[in-house]
């Protein structure tokens, strides 16, 4: 992997990490035209480089993590089912992200699903996420795992998860943020556990600038993604992942181009 290779996937997950649009499945399509999806670096790489767009959750939200104790116990209880599912489907979730037609479905059916969103929940009173059970967050932590098939977008599901339960828009999308810190902590302190000894000193200069340029970008990312879900909803979110498949489908079927 190169540096500008490297630099390009952390600009993506930065973008991406916070979007209802997929960061794994867009970083999955970028490193297959770049050439390197087979690089073993390449899966490490994605995945320890969401530390730092999850940092730029807590440097922008620092108050929220001083809050309180209960926000903590929310979050943990939020965070078991992707901790269990992980767990045991690792090795599947692995084979899956290999698989480009698992990312162009899923982004053509969660494309349909978010632009039907903001109809489906249009009336919802929207509660205060201090106000959420310890079961609603449960209910969240468990939508949290459709988001284990590349493509899906842990930010969609677990933002349409905290809707499903009660919460608006704005309090489902930062608590969606807030539930990336644990989550992204695990995968990513996981991934350097298994691969800490084929590390070398190039890859841990690139593991290094991913995780800075993806902290920065995301820094932007959120910011903006809070203010254009307020004001326009998820349906662009929706027509943009229905185009991106097809024109992936497009590319694999027609063009005979291999991702």
């Amino acid at each position: 992997m190169t540096y500008l290779a490297a630099l390009i996937l952390a600009v993506i997950e930065g973008i991406t990490e916070f979007l209802p649009v997929s960061s794994t499945g867009h970083m999955i399509i970028a490193s297959s035209f770049m050439g390197i999806s087979e690089n073993p670096l390449t899966k490490n790489f994605e995945v320890v480089i969401q530390l730092g767009a999850i940092l730029s959750v807590v440097v922008i939200y620092w108050r929220k993590f001083l809050a309180s104790f209960r926000f903590y116990l929310k979050l943990a209880v939020a965070f078991i089912p992707a901790a269990i599912a992980g767990f045991i489907l690792n090795d599947y979730i692995d084979c899956l992200l290999s698989n480009i037609w698992v990312v162009i479905i899923s982004l053509f059916v969660g494309g349909i699903i978010l632009i039907f969103v903001d109809t489906w929940f249009k009336h919802a009173e929207g509660t205060e996420e201090q106000d959420m059970t310890w079961f609603q967050a449960f209910k969240i932590g468990c939508f949290q795992c459709i988001a284990m098939v590349p493509g899906v977008s842990r930010s969609a599901s677990t933002i349409i998860g905290g809707m499903v339960v009660g919460l608006n828009r704005k309090n489902a999308a930062e608590f969606s943020f807030f539930l990336a810190v644990p989550t992204m902590l695990g995968a990513s302190a996981k991934k350097l556990m298994d691969s800490h000894k084929t590390i070398q000193s190039d890859d841990a200069l690139l593991l290094l600038l991913g995780t800075s340029v993806a902290f920065i970008v995301a820094l932007f990312a959120i910011k903006s993604f809070i203010s254009f879900l307020q004001r326009h909803g998820f349906k662009w979110f929706g027509y943009y992942r229905i185009v991106l498949g097809v024109v992936l489908a497009v590319v694999v079927l027609v063009l005979k181009i291999r991702l």
